[in-house]
């Protein structure tokens, strides 16, 4: 197992299942805050819409990120520092998919209008 791996397993999984309501309600407010196109999609442009949204919204990545960058101790922050470009792309992967997994629970979900 690759030192990123092990990160990724023994430190961003428990943190990323553990802000998950926070990392669904961060979601949902951007959904309200821009365009609120996302509540009026079927299951399946959701998905895509995720997929796109955390694909070019660099603000979105950065707020997921920093959220559980937030969360590291001062030893896992040092070694998230030796191969961050890596570990982000992982946070990024591993936050689209928790969202993915999720998006029947966001369905049910009323914005503030």
């Amino acid at each position: 197992m690759s030192i990123e791996e092990y990160f990724q397993n023994t430190v961003l999984r428990p943190i990323i299942k553990f802000q998950n309501d926070l990392l669904i309600a961060v979601f949902l407010q951007f959904c309200t805050k821009y365009k609120n196109v996302f509540f009026d999609l079927s299951t399946e442009k959701k998905i895509l819409y995720i997929e796109t949204t955390i694909a070019k919204d660099s603000k979105l990545r950065n707020t997921f990120r920093n959220l559980l960058i937030g969360l590291f101790s001062v030893e896992e922050y040092s070694e998230y520092l030796k191969n961050a470009s890596n570990l982000n792309k992982r946070m990024t992967d591993i936050v689209k998919e928790r969202l993915i997994s999720n998006v029947q629970l966001m369905s049910e979900y009323s914005p503030i209008k």
